[in-house]
Parts: structure tokens; C-alpha cells; sequence
């Protein structure tokens, strides 16, 4: 006969002579839990591992205060599991906030492109809008053609100033090439109208909505990829100014 001074104190154990079922559920728990998190901290790229963790660690807490719950360190896990929902609800927070904040590329659009740049990288590509290569990407045409398109563009002069802009990052000596008259003059040419919020918030990444703060700082990050002092675009720095200031005025 078993003392109940054992029976009291292990039950989940002696009781019926069987084996704590819930520490083997938490143990296999705790298993998966860190086994998952292995797979996925090894199948991200490095640059992405900071945002990972923070995608993950909330959960992991969660179930790490469940599983040792279950097991019967309450007294652990509850705390733990508290945590854990404190940081996914504040993430939450966070990512509803950031969700008015910028996107990863500002659009340009003129009557025969429409123009993205990429915020991270500085990259440039355009889709053709209208003509006989209607639906192509500037990235597919070999510069010679490129050249034949800018000399398509006529009085358009923002066309001219987005294809001469885009030229200027790929092909760097495009100028030395090009017909005398085919130059950057188009820069300098009035706007077709005026822009609205809508183009101007595209200009800059941004969501409908987003902050001051937001418009700030989305203006920075891409003056400095794009600013002539830096070998940038005249025509895009003056879009970008110009979008700055309607959002902010």
C-alpha cells in the first residue's frame, strides 16, 4: 500500500501506478516548439532574422508558458505566457501603425510610363504605358532601344525627364551617345498639371493617411537615393519636393 503522504504529493505520478501524462504532452510540446523555431531561424535570409524573431518570439512564449502550465509550473508559465501576449499585441500595434508608414517603392506616373522606385536598393523600372511596346518593362529593352523610345516622347516632357532619369541609372553614359538635341532640356519643362494627393503619396510610398512624421521621413530616405548632388534625378528630386510639400501643406 502506497503512504498517502506520496499519494498526496505526486499524484499525476503514483496515482493508479500510471505515468504523468502531461509531462509527456508538455515535453513533446516544448519539442516541437523549439524544433520549428530551428527550421524557421534556418530557412531565413540573414538580413530578415531580426524581423523573424520578432514575427516569432511572441508566439514562442505563448506556447512555452502553455506547455509549462500544463506541466504544472503554473507558477512560470502564466507569467511567460503573459509576456508572450503583451509583445504579439504590441507588434499588433506596431504593424497597424507602420501600415499608413511607407511601402518598399514610390510610384511615378507620367502619359507614357509609370515609373517605381525602390526604396531599399535605389533601383529603377518602368512599364510602358502607351505605343507600339504598350506592357513592357523598360528592364527588357537593350539601351539602343531605350534611346529610340525617349525620341518617341515628342512635347511629353515628364516622360521624357522619367525615361532620361531611368538612362541615367543604367546607362550612365547615355548622354555622350545620345543626338545632340536628344539632352536633359525636358527636365526643366512645366508640369502637365497639377499634382494631387493621391500621386503625391504614391511619389513618396505612402498610404493614404500616413503622419507627418511619416512624410518626413519617407522624403529623406529617397532624396538621399535620389538627389542630384548624388548623380540622382533633377525631375524626380522636384517630384519628390513637390509631394512633400502638398502632403505636409
Amino acid at each position: 500500500m502506497v503512504p498517502d503522504y506520496y499519494s498526496n504529493k505526486c499524484p499525476a505520478v503514483v496515482h493508479d501506478g500510471r505515468v504523468g501524462v502531461t509531462y509527456v504532452f508538455g515535453f513533446f510540446l516544448v519539442l516541437l516548439l523549439v524544433a520549428s523555431s530551428a527550421a524557421i531561424l534556418l530557412t531565413v535570409p540573414a538580413h530578415n532574422i531580426a524581423s523573424a524573431l520578432r514575427s516569432v518570439l511572441p508566439f514562442s512564449l505563448i506556447f512555452a508558458g502553455a506547455a509549462l502550465t500544463l506541466i504544472g509550473r503554473a507558477g512560470l508559465g502564466i507569467p511567460l505566457g503573459i509576456f508572450g501576449l503583451t509583445l504579439w499585441r504590441r507588434g499588433r500595434s506596431v504593424s497597424s501603425m507602420g501600415s499608413s508608414g511607407a511601402t518598399p517603392k514610390s510610384t511615378v506616373r507620367s502619359a507614357m510610363f509609370e515609373m517605381e522606385l525602390d526604396h531599399e536598393t535605389g533601383d529603377m523600372d518602368g512599364m510602358i504605358l502607351t505605343g507600339e511596346r504598350e506592357g513592357q518593362r523598360l528592364s527588357s529593352l537593350e539601351p539602343t532601344e531605350l534611346l529610340e523610345l525617349l525620341s518617341q516622347t515628342g512635347q511629353d516632357a515628364e516622360s521624357a525627364a522619367l525615361l532620361e532619369a531611368y538612362l541615367d541609372r543604367r546607362v550612365p553614359g547615355w548622354r555622350d551617345d545620345a543626338q545632340p538635341n536628344s539632352d536633359s532640356g525636358h527636365a526643366g519643362s512645366p508640369s502637365s498639371g497639377p499634382m494631387t494627393k493621391e500621386e503625391a503619396y504614391q511619389i513618396l510610398g505612402l498610404s493614404p493617411g500616413a503622419s507627418a512624421n511619416d512624410v518626413r521621413q519617407a522624403h529623406r530616405r529617397l532624396m538621399k537615393r535620389i538627389h542630384p548632388d548624388s548623380g540622382g534625378s533633377t525631375f524626380l528630386a522636384s517630384k519628390i519636393n513637390e509631394a512633400k510639400d502638398i502632403l505636409l501643406n
